[in-house]
Order: structure tokens, then C-alpha cells, then sequence
């Protein structure tokens, strides 16, 4: 079984939990089209992503297309080991550098917009 929730903290930010593989990624990125949509600035800690695949950095990759097609900024925070190793090894880790945001925000405000989904193989 594998889950995820993609939840909007406000102000652009969103955190991304749970699982991000073959099974969720693409449900991940249609939430995410409604989540994101018309925000200029998207922020999106990874810290609470539990396990990974490949499939975890074609999702950020792919979030960065579609940022830069909507002339939109997208940074991540708490990238997954797994995911900046798969990224080193395809030799594609200074297109994450680009997006990467070292200062975590911690928010006290309250969930926004959820998207949560289980999905089962």
C-alpha cells in the first residue's frame, strides 16, 4: 500500500508526505496542478516523504518544467537522500541545486488545501 499527502501550509508553501514512487507520483502531480496553480512562488519541504524511488526526482524535475513554463519559481527544502543520490549518479544534481532552499520554514498555520491519496498494488 502507498500513500501521500500533499498539503498547502499557505503563502505558496506546501509539504509533501508519505510515499513518492511509481505508484503515487503521477496522482502527486495531477494534485499538485490545482495546488499550485496561480502561485508565483511555490515552496515544498520534502522532509516528511518516507520512501523514494527514481520516480521522486522525475516529480521534482517535472514541477520545475512546469514552473519555469508558467514563468512561476519552484524551490525545494528537505530533499531525500535517495533522491539527490539517483541525481548525482544521472550527473542532473545542478538542476536541483538551482531549486533548493536550505532554510526550512517551520509554520504554525493551520492546513490550507490538502490533497491525500492510498493507493494500493
Amino acid at each position: 500500500m502507498s500513500e501521500y499527502e500533499l498539503v498547502g501550509l499557505g503563502d505558496g508553501r506546501f509539504e509533501l508526505r508519505g510515499d513518492v514512487s511509481f505508484q503515487t507520483a503521477e496522482d502527486i502531480l495531477r494534485s499538485s496542478e490545482k495546488l499550485f496553480a496561480g502561485i508565483a512562488n511555490v515552496d515544498v519541504d520534502l522532509s516528511a516523504v518516507e520512501q523514494t524511488d527514481s520516480s521522486g526526482l522525475a516529480l521534482l524535475l517535472e514541477w520545475m518544467s512546469r514552473a519555469a513554463g508558467a514563468e512561476a519559481e519552484i524551490r525545494f527544502s528537505n530533499i531525500p537522500e535517495k533522491i539527490q543520490a539517483i541525481a548525482v549518479t544521472a550527473e542532473i544534481s545542478e538542476l536541483l541545486e538551482r531549486s533548493y532552499s536550505s532554510s526550512s520554514s517551520n509554520s504554525s498555520s493551520s492546513k490550507s488545501s490538502s490533497s491525500k491519496s492510498s493507493s494500493s498494488k
